[in-house]
């Protein structure tokens, strides 16, 4: 979508043109909305040395094993085993995939955190305690048509063309028992359409995920980590010719006079999935602990959309860092609990009670949404 100023000013030469316009689809250039930030460390880093799990390290080089690897084929594994080269693995499950590193969270955390900036990207969310990483909203500039027009004068006024989509990312690192991290990302969009039929004015919505998206920026997170850019490609092929389930047996049932998701799935496959969830659907997790089966997190009920009358002041709160008074989140706890070979979903209240609420409804529905 150009900004009305540049199409006022070249709609004639627009029209002469318009046979050569190419979308180019295959490439990533975000650029976020907000100006660049610096990279001074921030005051979460700063306090890691209190909590020797994500204690940032000095050393970001890669272990030998992997710089092995680089120079190395890519070895030949059968369909049923993890993908892997040098201690970085590919892992999927249905339309998720993420890494699983032989290293510790912090040696992982300063690497991730400069892959995203490399990538154009303000960093909005930083939690070492929890190993979340949250990008602020951009918008892929590669997405805008790249004619005679935009070639001759984007350099001039790349600032007056604009696409109708912008997109956040949020990675997670998580810690296993065995000491190896899982990394997760995950993606969520937004999309400016008409909302009436004269067009004459637009609203931003939510799109949905796109898990193509998500793999994408784990192979790029893949070659940060140490793999060359013709490994992470095979590796990723590969992931893509592995079977399995590509969906999730999700029912909604009532526990207690409470809404609650009944998933045919043993707990580690459960909490896993019931993560990654969350992620997509933005819920702001502020807290985990896997012993207990608990995710401890925000959650806010979307406002109906507004008006472009409304949408400065909208999209300034929605894509910007700023907290806003209105529509206060709310502390729930996601409860995933073992029946046997299958799992429960339950929504708490901030006390661990059960939550009867129409917006216990709301999120047990947007949640089996994405699950299924």
């Amino acid at each position: 979508m150009q900004h009305p100023l540049a199409r006022a000013g070249v709609i004639g030469l627009a029209l002469a043109v318009s046979a050569c316009s190419v979308i180019q689809e295959d490439k990533i250039d975000y650029k976020s909305a907000q100006k660049a930030s610096t990279l001074e460390v921030p005051p979460d880093l700063t306090q890691l040395s209190k909590d020797t799990r994500y204690t940032t390290t000095q050393d970001k080089s890669v272990s030998a094993l992997a710089l092995q690897a680089g120079q190395a084929q890519v070895p030949t594994v059968e369909r049923s085993a993890p993908l892997q080269v040098g201690d970085v693995q590919i892992l999927r499950e249905g339309d998720k995939r993420w890494l699983l590193v032989n290293r510790p969270v912090e040696q992982l955390w300063e690497p991730a955190r400069e892959f995203w900036i490399d990538h154009g990207f303000n960093l909005e969310q930083e939690k070492p305690d929890l190993g979340i990483l949250e990008t602020d909203w951009a918008e892929n500039r590669a997405k805008l048509p790249q004619d005679v027009i935009r070639k001759t004068l984007g350099k001039v006024f790349d600032s007056l063309y604009s696409t109708s989509e912008r997109d956040k990312f949020r990675t997670r690192l998580e810690r296993r028992a065995d000491g190896k991290t899982e990394i997760f990302i995950t993606h969520r969009g937004m999309e400016e359409v008409y909302s009436s039929s004269q067009k004459d004015s637009t609203v931003w919505q939510p799109r949905g995920a796109d898990p193509e998206l998500e793999t994408e920026f784990l192979r790029r997170l893949m070659i940060k980590l140490g793999t060359s850019e013709e490994q992470s490609k095979a590796l990723v092929a590969s992931a893509a010719a592995q079977g399995g389930n590509t969906t999730s047996s999700v029912k909604i049932i009532t526990v207690a006079d409470a809404p609650a998701l009944a998933m045919q799935e043993p707990f580690d496959r459960a909490w896993r999935i019931v993560g990654v969830a969350l992620d997509r659907t933005g819920f702001t997790v502020e807290d985990r602990d896997r012993s207990k089966g608990l995710y401890y997190v925000r959650y806010v009920q979307a406002n109906k959309a507004e008006t472009t009358k409304e949408k400065q002041g909208w999209f300034a709160r929605k894509f910007s860092s700023k907290k806003q008074a209105e529509n206060t989140p709310q502390q729930y706890q996601i409860a995933v609990r073992s029946e046997g070979t299958s799992s429960q979903v339950l929504v708490l209240n901030a006390q661990g009670q059960p939550e009867t609420t129409k917006a216990a409804q709301n999120i047990v529905r947007v949640l089996a949404e994405d699950l299924k």
